[in-house]
């Protein structure tokens, strides 16, 4: 029997100690820990697939707790069951000792289990749509304000329609004429064309 550590937080930014320190005191080797930093949405993630390649019938698999496997509900039943029914492997949620496949084989520790189960995954894609259902709130109430999101609008400098005409009447180049705006090629082109100005042959 190998034992396996699943570690996965939301983004790149966001700290994986607590749930790597939970590993260690495991005692489980490094080299079995698989770390994604990735949403858990779905489960196309490179190191959970590379982990589910690795597990085999009596291996054990811990996560820290049931939303570090997903955040779907249908997605971690599915998977809780080909791992553990279809592949024969153990998992163990240490926040959570119920769900423990290694404990309560007999059919109320199985229905105890499924049914814990059931509830905290229902509970991971719960929290995941609250937290967007706020975020899309927040971007709504926030347009409202007035407040712009992406790319803020770079300031037309003072001295753009007299800078353009030198161009319009080929005293500068579109190069010259990009540096002393700022603007990319893009954005000069767009501001030139809302002007009317246009390049003199």
């Amino acid at each position: 029997m190998d034992v396996y550590g699943y570690i996965r937080v939301s983004t790149a930014e966001q700290n994986e100690d607590r749930q790597a320190i939970a590993m260690a005191g495991l005692k489980i080797p490094a080299e079995r820990i698989y770390t994604d930093k990735l949403s858990g949405r779905d489960f196309e993630r490179p190191a959970y697939k590379a982990l589910a390649e690795k597990l085999a019938a009596g291996d054990l698999l811990y996560i820290k707790s049931i939303d570090r496997l997903g955040r779907d509900y249908e997605e971690i039943q599915n998977q809780w069951r080909i791992l553990t029914k279809g592949r024969g492997v153990d998992i163990a949620v240490i926040d959570m000792p119920l769900l423990d496949t290694r404990n309560g084989r007999d059919l109320m520790g199985t229905f105890i289990a499924d049914l814990v189960l059931q509830i905290l995954s229902f509970v991971a894609q719960n929290e995941r749509e609250t937290i967007h259902k706020r975020q899309a709130e927040g971007i709504a109430a926030a347009k409202i304000r007035g407040v712009r999101f992406g790319r803020p609008v770079k300031k037309t400098p003072d001295n753009f329609i007299e800078l353009a005409k030198q161009w319009e009447h080929g005293k500068l180049t579109i190069t010259e004429l990009k540096r002393q705006t700022g603007f990319t090629e893009t954005t000069l082109y767009r501001r030139l064309r809302q002007q009317q100005i246009v390049r003199k042959k």
